[in-house]
This record gives C-alpha cells, structure tokens and sequence, in this order.
C-alpha cells in the first residue's frame, strides 16, 4: 500500500487524479490510498447523477462553486470541511480487493481505526439499510449522500461521519470517502435543485443525521496529521508520499506523464 497525502485541489483535478488511480489500479499496480481536500470548496456528485437535474446551475455559477463528476456512485456531497480519501486497488490484491463487502469493510475498518487513533469515537454504523434509490416523490428526487447511513459506514454518536461509495470495475475498484471536519456540508442544500421549502428540509436533515469531528480534531486538522495516523494503522511493509512525490502515481505507462489540468481561475 502506498498512502499520498495528496493535499487541496478543486473538485475536478481531484476527480481527474481517482479516475487515473482507478486505472492504473486496472493495470496491477500496487494499492493506493489518497488523502486530499478541496480549494476551493466545491460539490461532487456521484456518477450516475445528472447536473441538470440534480444542482441549480445558475445558482452555483453565481456563487462560484464548482462541481464535479466521482468516477463512484452515491449522491451529493458539499465539500468545504472534510478530509477525503481514495482507495484504488486490484480486485486480486489479497489485502486490498476481493468482494465488494470485504474490501469496504476492510477500507472504513481502516478509516475508524485513524480517526479513533486521534481521539475520535468514531464506530460502525448499525445496519441500517439505505432508502430506496428508487423512492422519487415530488421535489424529493435530489438528495444529499449525508442524509443516509448504509452497512458499513461510519457514524459519530449515532450520526453520520463518513460518506463512501465504491466503484467496480472488470479489474479494479475504487473507493471514495469524506470526513466532516464541521459543519459546512449542511449549505448542499443551496445548490440543489430543489423549492425553498424543500431545501429547508434537506438543510435541517442535514445538520440532525450527521455529525462532525471537529470537536475532537479542533480547526482545520492538517491533512497530514490524518496521514500519520492512517501510516500507524498500515502494514509495516506500507510506504508514504507527499503532494509532489506521488505524482508519479497518475501515470499510466512508462511512456506517459501527468499534467495537472488548469483551474477555472488559473484558466
């Protein structure tokens, strides 16, 4: 396993460097598991979702909040305080793949494990199975990954911490995942396309079924400190990257190299 504290980029690059992790993970490479945040905040939105559909547009364009396609599934998730992780790997990596249960399990095992190494009591949800996806009633079609809580995903007092969806591929998967730092996720609810009321609803649904680690973390934890104890957790046989050392890691071949695409305000 090969852990890169990757650092902050805006939600695209961040999408762009998982897309390549997940293939370069098709091709065997060794596991990767990225730590990174997003500058500036932005949304995600899982893969099969529409944006159209899902955000108001206009209303993010004025405000300036970019969005972002995962390479995973799941819904959306405002990121402006929250640590994130990728893990790619291959399906036959003995540690790493395997069924789509196990490797999730074995991922948030590790996440849990971190976070109560830094004094956050953090734990496994329940079994609490996950709404019908299916489920659209009138103005409820559009709803925020942080409003549900599946096996295998972890929880804060009873409350949800962490969102993670898990993309599989013929030959590799790749698992993607955010921790709240506070409690900014909660202004998702500005952005979708939803009636005010409704958006009232999802804001207030929000900030009752999640919960934050910043009151054990303090504000804004270094990513780093994060890395360090994920690095403690791993097999000993584990190496660790900064930003820069692991760019090595988006390349596909031996022949390709990896540049960062512009940001909107660098375009």
């Amino acid at each position: 396993m090969i852990l890169w504290v990757d650092g902050a980029h805006d939600a695209a690059e961040n999408m762009r460097r998982d897309e390549r992790l997940l293939a370069r993970a098709t091709e065997g490479a060794e596991p990767v598991l990225r730590l990174f945040a997003f500058a500036p905040p932005g949304i995600t939105l899982g893969r099969g979702q529409s944006p159209e559909r899902e955000l108001d547009l206009e209303r993010c364009a004025a405000d300036g909040i970019a969005w972002a396609l995962r390479p995973t599934g799941g819904r959306a998730i405002f990121h402006a305080d929250d640590w994130s992780y990728s893990l790619s790997a291959a399906l036959d990596h003995r540690d790493w793949g395997g069924a789509a249960s196990r490797a999730y399990a074995r991922a948030s095992a590790l996440i849990v494990a971190s976070l109560n190494r830094l004094g956050v009591p953090a734990a496994f949800a329940p079994g609490v199975a996950r709404a019908a996806e299916g489920a659209r009633g009138p103005g409820r079609g559009t709803e925020p990954c942080f409003t549900s809580t599946a096996r295998h995903e972890v929880v804060l007092h009873g409350r949800k911490l962490v969102g993670s969806a898990q993309r599989r591929t013929a030959r590799a998967l790749l698992q993607q995942g955010s921790v709240l730092l506070g409690g900014a996720h909660v202004g998702l609810a500005d952005y979708l396309a939803l009636p005010e009321p409704r958006r009232r609803e999802v804001r207030e649904q929000l900030r009752m079924r999640t919960a934050h680690a910043g009151d054990y973390l303090g504000p804004a934890p270094p990513l780093a400190t994060w890395g360090d104890a994920l690095m403690a957790e791993l097999p000993p046989c584990s190496s660790h990257r900064d930003a820069m050392e692991g760019l090595f890691l988006l390349t596909l071949s031996k022949n390709d190299s990896y540049t960062r695409d512009p940001s909107p305000a660098e375009a």
